[in-house]
């Protein structure tokens, strides 16, 4: 038996201000730059959707999934096998591959309970992402999975619209929470960023005040996630975040030639000399990202003091590659950029919309965008990486 209900949720702020204070800091702080509100993968399952473009996601999960596995048997076991359990998946997105995450998480906690020979628990499945996600596409799943994976009855879905920068759930009540992909999203671009730069985010080029403006909102909105979580979880309640990292450099701006927000503002800036866009408007159109190092999340972790580390890996990312099925592809540079091409525009294009409106002919950006990934297809020295932290409440 599956449930499908959208639950609307409410705030909850730690600090003294008041709800028309917070609501106003909030307006000014997102005011500069209104496209953040419509950030949100691309809906449906058509050919530029982010359900038929996010082979990466699918493929970092199969490498972070044992982490996922362990976590979920350790937590089990600590709380000695619990009659119901929560699960939150943050950033759940919309498709097949919010499902991945989940049918370990079931698969774990079935097998687990086999070998201890324990009575499965009840399984609260809460799928989360803000109000703009299509989690119609994602329902259309839920019934599939539960004749894959769970036993009549065991499992039940909900959505739970909103910003994990708040909080989303009662007082203790998750034991799990799974985030893939979503928190090097910030909640807004950071406040004095430079005006007069053709760059959608940090480069080599950008003024070190830049990279301090993105560093000081990354360590804001983590903070807050954190205190938001340890609110929402139990004793000893496991949290395995993935998200886009960097590796540790001496220059902090440094990124490489075919980091993906460097080819994107490559290809905004040709359709400027194209005569298709403004430089001005091209200039105030800034990525609310941050690619942190490991030594700024466990920095921030130990800081805010709710979570031990558990464990804190680092993978390689190659969205080139990963985003290529077919080995042969990867010899024809023009079609392999097509598909790296294909999962950034599932990624912006709602923002790239909401800012340029009718100005900008989408599938002519992501032509641009495509030449230039295979202009750097030999490229290897890459700065990204994903970073897996698991995390245990106090």
């Amino acid at each position: 038996m599956d449930s499908i209900f959208i639950r609307a949720n409410h705030s909850s702020r730690y600090d003294c201000k008041s709800d028309d204070e917070k609501y106003s800091d909030d307006k000014e702080g997102s005011s500069n730059y209104p496209f953040v509100s419509a950030l949100s993968m691309s809906g449906g399952n058509g050919d530029n959707s982010y359900s038929t473009n996010s082979l990466l996601q699918k493929r970092v999960l199969s490498r972070t999934k044992a982490a996922l596995v362990e976590n979920t048997k350790e937590m089990m076991i600590s709380m000695d096998f619990p009659s119901c359990i929560k699960v939150a998946d943050l950033g759940c997105s919309s498709g097949q591959n919010t499902f991945l995450a989940m049918s370990e998480i079931v698969n774990a906690i079935n097998a687990l309970c086999k070998e201890w020979n324990k009575n499965p628990p009840e399984i609260d499945c809460c799928l989360n992402d803000l109000p703009s996600n299509d989690f119609n596409t994602t329902f259309k799943f839920i019934t599939s999975f539960n004749k894959k994976f769970a036993r009549e009855g065991s499992c039940f879905f909900s959505g739970v619209p909103g910003s994990f920068y708040s909080r989303l759930f009662p007082l203790k009540s998750l034991h799990l929470i799974h985030s893939i992909y979503s928190i090097h999203f910030l909640s807004k671009v950071p406040d004095g960023l430079e005006k007069n730069k053709m760059s959608v985010y940090i480069a080599s080029s950008s003024p070190i005040s830049e990279y301090k403006a993105y560093l000081n909102q990354f360590q804001k909105d983590f903070t807050t996630f954190l205190r938001m979580r340890s609110e929402e979880m139990v004793s000893n309640g496991r949290m395995v975040l993935t998200l886009i990292g960097r590796k540790t450099l001496d220059n902090p701006l440094y990124r490489d030639c075919c980091h993906f927000w460097t080819l994107l503002s490559q290809s905004l800036h040709d359709l400027v000399l194209d005569g298709i866009l403004s430089a001005s408007k091209v200039s105030s159109f800034k990525m609310p990202f941050y690619d942190p190092s490991k030594e700024e999340v466990t920095d921030l972790i130990r800081k805010e003091g709710s979570f031990k580390i558990n464990d804190l890996e680092t993978h390689g990312f190659d969205l080139g590659h990963s985003v290529v099925e077919d080995c042969s592809l990867q010899s024809h540079g023009v079609k392999a950029g097509q598909k790296e091409a294909s999962c950034i525009r599932a990624v912006t294009e709602t923002m790239l919309v909401a800012h340029f409106g009718d100005d900008i002919n989408i599938d002519t950006l992501f032509n641009k965008y495509a030449c230039r990934v295979s202009q750097h297809a030999s490229c290897r020295i890459k700065t990204s990486v994903s970073l897996v932290v698991s995390l245990v409440r106090k």
